[in-house]
C-alpha cells in the first residue's frame, strides 16, 4: 500500500503521545524553574542595565544560560527572536538591533518584587511547555531506532536520538555535493554501505507556512538524492518518520503521499504502526 492508501483510515494510523494536563503539572513545574527564576532576579538585581543582563547571561553556559535567556525574554525582551538567542555570536547583532526594545531591568526588579510567588508559579507554568516541546520528536525517534535495530539486527542504523547535531551527507556518500544536507538517520547494510537516509518529525499540530515550508523542503531533499543516484548509479531511500494528530489537519496526508509519489520508489513516508507493513528489507534492498 502506498501512503496515500492509509488515509481513509488515518487516525488509526497515527500516533498520539500525551500531554500533560493543567493543573497536575504545576509542582513538577515550580519545583524545575522556580529556583531558575529566583536566581535569575538575583543576578539582575547585580546588574547594571538590561544589556549588562543580558551579556552576564551569555556568559553562562548550557541549562542556566537557556533558562535565564526564556526568563528574559518573558520579563524584559519578547521581542527577540528565539532562534537568534539560541548563538552566543549573535549577542552584539541584538542588542544593537533589539536592545532599545529591552524593558528596564530595575523596572522588572520591581515588577516581580510586587507579588513573586504568584508571578513565579505562572512563569513555571509557561516554561514547562518549552521543556517537553521537542520531546516528542526525540521519543519518536528513540521508538523508531528501538523498532529498527530489533527488526534488522544486521543493518545498522545512526544518528542523534535525542537533542544532537544533524548528520551531514556530504560525511557519508561518496561525492556527494558539498551541500549543506541535514539528515535525522543514515541506514547502512553489512558492508557499511548507505542503504537509505532518513528524517523524522512528530507534529501535533501544523498548518499554513509551516506545512508549505516542510513540504518544500522534503521535496528538495528527494530531488537532491535522486540526483545523487543518477549519478553515482546507486538506489539510495529516502524515509520520511511522521507521525501525531498533525498530519490529519489541512492537507498535509495529500502533500506527503505526493512527496512520496515523486521519489519514484526511492522514498517513504510512515508512521510507526506502519513500519512492520511498509520499511521492509526487501524495499531497503530493491
Amino acid at each position: 500500500m502506498k501512503f496515500r492508501e492509509y488515509k481513509e483510515n488515518g487516525n488509526k494510523w497515527i500516533t498520539t503521545m500525551g500531554n500533560d494536563i493543567f493543573p497536575d503539572y504545576l509542582n513538577d513545574a515550580m519545583n524545575t524553574f522556580t529556583p531558575y527564576i529566583k536566581d535569575f532576579f538575583k543576578l539582575s538585581k547585580e546588574s547594571s542595565s538590561s544589556i549588562d543582563l543580558f551579556k552576564k547571561i551569555n556568559k553562562l553556559s548550557g541549562k542556566q544560560r537557556i533558562q535565564y535567556l526564556r526568563i528574559f525574554r518573558r520579563y524584559i525582551a519578547p521581542e527577540l527572536p528565539v532562534e537568534m538567542l539560541k548563538k552566543k555570536k549573535f549577542e552584539p547583532k541584538i542588542i544593537e538591533g533589539y536592545g532599545d526594545t529591552f524593558r528596564n531591568n530595575i523596572e522588572a526588579n520591581r515588577i516581580h518584587d510586587q507579588n513573586p510567588d504568584e508571578y513565579d508559579k505562572i512563569l513555571s507554568a509557561l516554561l514547562y511547555e518549552y521543556k517537553y516541546r521537542g520531546q516528542k520528536g526525540y521519543d519518536l525517534t528513540g521508538y523508531f531506532f528501538d523498532w529498527f535495530n530489533k527488526r534488522f539486527p544486521e543493518f545498522t542504523i545512526i544518528g542523534p536520538k535525542g537533542a544532537g547535531t544533524d548528520l551531514q551527507l556530504y560525511d557519508y556518500l561518496p561525492n556527494y555535493i558539498k551541500h549543506n544536507t541535514p539528515t535525522d538517520f543514515i541506514i547502512f547494510d553489512e558492508s557499511k554501505k548507505v542503504l537509505a537516509v532518513g528524517y523524522a518529525r512528530y507534529d501535533s499540530d501544523r498548518g499554513g507556512s509551516q506545512e508549505d515550508d516542510r513540504i518544500g523542503g522534503n521535496r528538495d531533499k528527494v530531488t537532491l538524492i535522486r540526483q545523487y543516484n543518477k549519478r553515482q548509479n546507486s538506489n539510495i531511500k529516502v524515509v520520511f518518520l511522521n507521525d501525531g494528530p498533525g498530519l490529519l489537519l489541512g492537507s498535509m496526508w495529500n502533500d506527503y503521499s505526493e512527496i512520496e509519489d515523486y521519489g519514484k520508489g526511492i522514498a517513504m513516508v510512515t508512521t510507526l504502526k506502519m513500519l512492520d507493513t511498509r520499511l521492509t528489507k526487501e524495499w531497503l534492498l530493491s
